[in-house]
């Protein structure tokens, strides 16, 4: 009898257990915001010019995000912020000599499996803010803005050989 009730009371705990971590899991599923800076075209000055956009939008939108609380939160302040964060790019690009110009928006979209650091995010659809380069037809830079991910106020620094090639060259 004293085995029986050790026994059930085991079995109880195990069910209990799989049950608090099963529905927790369900409950803590995280929503994304996500961002993506597509290249005017895969030519290596357009790849070159789209992380220094990066740059200049991680910069500027940093500051207004580094407290946001929720998703929501977040797009509220990018959508109160695109005009602003599309006047500095067009900027920037008219001032390094591009004819073309930008846009921003917030969209849903599907998205290929990508992994960021320890992050994976599945294929499927998410929100996220698309700042387009000219015919945005090149590779995209890409990060998390909520929860924020590279708008942490911490200063990451990308190189390319290619890049830094291209920029000796140009100037």
């Amino acid at each position: 009898m004293k085995k029986a009730c050790i026994s059930f009371f085991g079995i109880l705990i195990i069910v209990l257990l799989a049950a608090f971590y099963g529905g927790s899991e369900k409950v803590e599923k995280r929503e994304y915001l996500r961002i993506h800076v597509r290249a005017n075209s895969n030519e290596l000055k357009d790849q070159s010019i789209k992380y220094e956009i990066k740059d200049i939008i991680v910069a500027y939108l940093t500051p207004k995000l580094g407290e946001v609380a929720s998703k929501s939160q977040a797009q509220t302040i990018i959508e109160n912020e695109k005009d602003s964060v599309n006047r500095l790019i067009d900027g920037f690009l008219a001032e390094n000599g591009f004819t073309y110009k930008s846009s921003v928006a917030i969209r849903n979209e599907k998205f290929p499996t990508r992994v960021y650091e320890d992050l994976t995010l599945d294929e499927g659809f998410y929100d996220a803010v698309i700042v387009e380069l000219g015919k945005a037809e090149g590779d995209n830079w890409w990060c998390v803005v909520y929860p924020p991910l590279c708008f942490t106020g911490e200063k990451v620094t990308y190189r390319s050989i290619i890049a830094d090639l291209i920029r000796k060259y140009i100037k």
